[in-house]
């Protein structure tokens, strides 16, 4: 793999420190807060596609958050974008390709599609010149950033998963395909949706998505990356919610034993969305962590 990004030279850090104090200087102690606070969205070459991302805070300490199936940065984060420390951390909330606004291309789920999830989130980390970062995975986004810190152990800094998994079984198979039954869905988790992709796109690709995923039922033991696990080098924070209808909590005892720097937090109310549920608990648990 190639060196990932160029590090911010010393001169670099200074001018841009300058700009900032210029601009307080000048504007206030309030241009300091709304730069802190202010959220940006753009696009960036990686791979070949053009990624879409979110990107606030000023800190030092940068956060990639990884979304899940057909997430984005838009429906997955908006309370992790809105609350989480800017000044402490720069948080990059990313739309996978084929996802969100990283439109085109469509989705596909080739047989080697979250490796090359994988592939491109630390591709826009490093277009984006971070060379070192932590990762917070949900669901797929979780899947996903296993992956990028078994792969890749000495860029990542901290990883938080939860409602991930590292192997699928039948009984993964059969919540998920349960969940096509979109009726059964709360408003406030389809109507985003929905809006974001219209019916028909979002239909046909969760369609396609589980299709994906029952092709790792044909590798030994139903493996993702649970190989990937040992190599496993950071601090990991595994929470998972006892009310996830979508992945057992088998998985995330699995994570925990096969990941030797790992803890395990229980929600017993949290469900597969426990981020969205309970931002206060959740957003605090991941700042002390990370911190």
């Amino acid at each position: 793999m190639a060196a990932v990004g160029t590090r911010y030279s010393f001169c670099q850090a200074s001018r841009r420190l300058r700009t900032i104090l210029s601009t307080v200087q000048r504007l206030g102690p309030a241009a300091l807060h709304n730069h802190c606070t202010s959220v940006t969205s753009a696009k960036i070459a990686v791979n070949g596609v053009q990624l879409h991302y979110q990107k606030t805070g000023v800190g030092n300490h940068a956060v990639l958050l990884l979304p899940g199936a057909l997430g984005s940065s838009e429906t997955d984060f908006g309370p992790q974008l809105k609350s989480l420390n800017k000044e402490r951390f720069t948080i990059v909330a990313w739309d996978p390709r084929g996802y969100g606004r990283s439109i085109p291309p469509n989705r596909d789920f080739p047989p080697d599609y979250l490796e090359r999830d994988a592939k491109d989130a630390v591709g826009l980390m490093q277009a984006l010149n971070f060379k070192k970062f932590s990762l917070m995975g949900w669901s797929d986004g979780g899947i996903t950033a296993l992956i990028v810190a078994g792969k890749y152990p000495s860029l990542i800094h901290k990883l938080v998963v939860w409602g991930a998994n590292a192997y699928v079984t039948e009984q993964d198979m059969k919540a998920f395909k349960a969940a096509r039954d979109f009726s059964k869905w709360n408003e406030k988790t389809r109507k985003p949706m929905e809006d974001m992709y219209g019916k028909e796109y979002f239909a046909k690709t969760f369609d396609a998505c589980i299709i994906g995923a029952s092709q790792y039922m044909n590798n030994p033991d139903g493996n993702i990356c649970r190989h990937l696990l040992p190599t496993i080098a950071c601090p990991t924070l595994i929470m998972h919610g006892l009310k996830d209808a979508m992945v057992p909590s088998f998985h995330a005892e699995f994570l925990h034993k096969h990941i030797k720097d790992s803890r395990l937090y229980l929600m017993p109310e949290g469900k597969h969305n426990l981020h969205l549920r309970f931002p206060e608990e959740f957003n605090k648990l991941v700042e002390d962590f990370l911190l």
